[in-house]
Formats: C-alpha cells, structure tokens, sequence
C-alpha cells in the first residue's frame, strides 16, 4: 500500500508531507503500489499506545477472560488505539492471577496488539486508594509480583507501588531491575517520592490524582517528579480529572519528553450513560463523568485518542507533542517503540489519517490493513 499526499508524524517530532509505503505488515522505504490511500487534507500519526486503561466497551480488564480482552482490543484499534498495556485493579492474589494468565493465553489475533499489562495495584496506599478497592491493598511484596508476573508470562510492564509504606523501598531495590516501577496512590511527601526515584522508580502513576498536591512549601511527588529528569509522568487529558491550565503548566515542568498521555478508562467508555462496575465496585457514568456512590472518580470514560484531541482542542498542547506523549513516549516507556510508536521503516504498520481540521479519525491502519 501507498499512502499520498497526507502530513506525516516523523521522528524528529514534526510533519512533513511525504509518501509512505507498507508491505503487508511492515512500514516499507519503498513497496507496492497495488493500492492508494489519498490522505490530502490528513494528518497520519503513529498507532497511539494507552499503557494504562482498565476498560471499554462495558468490558473491564479484570473480567480475566480472553473474551474481554479482544472486545477491548476491537474497541480500542477502532479509535485509533492500536497497542495497549491494560492496567489491573486492586484484588486479591486468586483473582490478579486469573487476569495474568487469561493475559498470557491471549491469541493477539483481533483489534489492537496487547503488549504488557500494567499492574496497578495492589501495593498501594489506603489512605489514597482512589477507586481502588481497600480491602485488597497489600504491603509492597516482590515474591508476590514474582509469582503473579510468572502467571502472565512476563508480560508486566508497569507496576505500581506507594514508596512510603513499610518495604517498600527494600521491594523498589529488589525489582528494579525486572519491571518499570512507578510511583502511585500514595500519601508519599517530597523527601519519600525523592528517595524513591533516586532508588530505580522512574514513572508516576497519574500525575496529580491520588497523591498529595503541589504546594509551595511541599512540593509533593510532583515535584520530586519535576526535578528528577529520569522520571516520567502519565496525565490523564480527559478535561475532567485536570485542569487545562495545569495540563498545560504541566508541560511547561516537565517538557513533552517525559510525558505520557493515558486515558485510564473503565469499561462505561464506549457505553451509554448508566451503572457500571470496576474493581467490583459500583460506578455511576454521566457524561464525561464516572464515579463512585461516594462520589470519588472511578477512572474516565474517554479513550486515548479523544484525551488527545481534547489537549490539542480545549487545552492548547500542540498536536506535535501531544503525539509524543499519546504515541511515542508510551512505546518508549514499555519497552515496544523497536517495533511501534512511530511510521518509521521496519516496524509494525500501525498508523491513524487524522482530518486536519478537527482531527476527527477518517482511516485507522492496524498491521498493515485498512480497517474503517
């Protein structure tokens, strides 16, 4: 396939207009001609990677069935989302095997291409559970994650951990090395999340939700996070979980290079307004809103994809870094922009034509294939 006359994303962050080939699978320097796709007045971007949303299509993640996962990936190549790193939820050791291992047996055969799994719980804070559901939340423990990882196949990619609760610290020294550990639902000040950081963490987990805030006189783990340049941020570009202005001042600390656009849905995205579930627990949908009987947020209901044009639309991020951060950074951050995050020859031909005007998705191209 070739691909005319559409504003390329390439890899030194810009648009360029050029041509772009395929060759089954594959990004191509130069391939087939047996079939045209006019991109005039489009963007073409990389596939975008969510490495953290726990659901959609009224399907969580934590179902732990191979079924859910590719009703998932459907729904998620369908918008232009054509890798994921779904995230777990808080539960108990039986349940978070059942969800690795499903993971592991999955076929990669339909939707987006699954690449890892984000283990969001349970080493967290309760005191900063969130949506989580406190009665699963266990002390940091690597055997733990050892034997759940093993149940996956290796396939965790991200695994969260609150660096003030006791071992912590010790678990951060001892997994270091095997996972990308990130810095989540914490009650955590600037000295902790700093001395966490400097012991191998790298990430944080949802920049500014279930953490302390930024203040003037605490800064917090955002700012720890800010002033560390190995550390990477997720946002959550939903325009409900955070304010433009901080979005936008977010970028400014800490430069569209160690941002990561997420979009941390549930499974109500793609759904009508009503009640769902995550984490066996009640959640109520309405509008851009999902929340708890209690009120807190229970996650978004908007994928990767409209998280972006809600930056590049409401929030003023400019669409170049806004790719960066919805499609290149999160390939980086798993461990997978070898072969995805970029339109770039010999990796995998994963790419969305966005209408300049409105970047509303007019193609998706998911391994090579037309599938809108």
């Amino acid at each position: 396939m070739k691909i005319i006359n559409a504003n390329v994303y390439t890899e030194d962050g810009t648009f360029q207009k050029k041509d772009v080939y395929t060759d089954g699978e594959w990004i191509v320097e130069l391939g087939s001609e047996d079939k045209i796709l006019d991109g005039s007045g489009c963007y073409l971007i990389p596939g975008l990677t969510d490495i953290h949303f726990h659901g959609c299509a009224g399907r969580d993640f934590c179902d732990g069935s191979r079924e859910s996962i590719e009703i998932m990936a459907v729904y998620e190549a369908s918008q232009g989302i054509t890798t994921i790193v779904p995230a777990t939820m808080t539960l108990g050791k039986d349940s978070l095997e059942k969800v690795c291992k499903a993971a592991a047996s999955y076929p990669n055969e339909k939707g987006a291409i699954l690449c890892g799994i984000n283990m969001e719980g349970p080493f967290i804070s309760l005191a900063r559970k969130g949506a989580q559901n406190g009665d699963y939340v266990h002390r940091p423990d690597a055997e733990l994650f050892r034997e759940l990882n093993a149940a996956s196949g290796g396939l965790v990619k991200l695994l969260a951990i609150a660096p003030e609760e006791p071992g912590a610290m010790e678990c951060i020294g001892e997994l270091k090395d095997e996972v990308v550990l990130s810095v989540a639902h914490t009650i955590a000040d600037h000295e902790v999340a700093a001395e966490a950081f400097e012991k191998g963490v790298h990430h944080v987990t949802h920049l500014y939700n279930a953490m302390s805030g930024l203040s003037h006189r605490s800064p917090g783990v955002v700012g720890a996070a800010a002033d560390d340049r190995s550390v990477e941020a997720e946002l959550i570009c939903d325009g409900v979980h955070i304010h433009p202005v901080t979005v936008r001042q977010t970028f400014k600390m800490f430069g569209d290079d160690r941002i990561i656009l997420i979009s941390d849905s549930m499974e109500a995205t793609g759904m009508p307004d009503g009640e769902y579930a995550l984490g066996g627990q009640k959640v109520i949908k309405k509008g851009k809103h999902a929340v708890l009987e209690d009120g807190t947020l229970a996650g978004s209901v908007t994928n990767l994809m409209e998280c972006l044009r809600t930056a590049v639309l409401e929030m003023g991020i400019p669409l170049e870094s806004a790719v960066k951060c919805a499609a290149v950074n999160p390939a980086r951050s798993v461990g997978i922009y070898d072969s995805y995050g970029s339109i770039t020859p010999g990796k995998t031909a994963n790419m969305v034509l966005l209408k300049e005007d409105d970047l509303s998705t007019v193609q998706v191209i998911l391994k090579g294939k037309t599938i809108l």
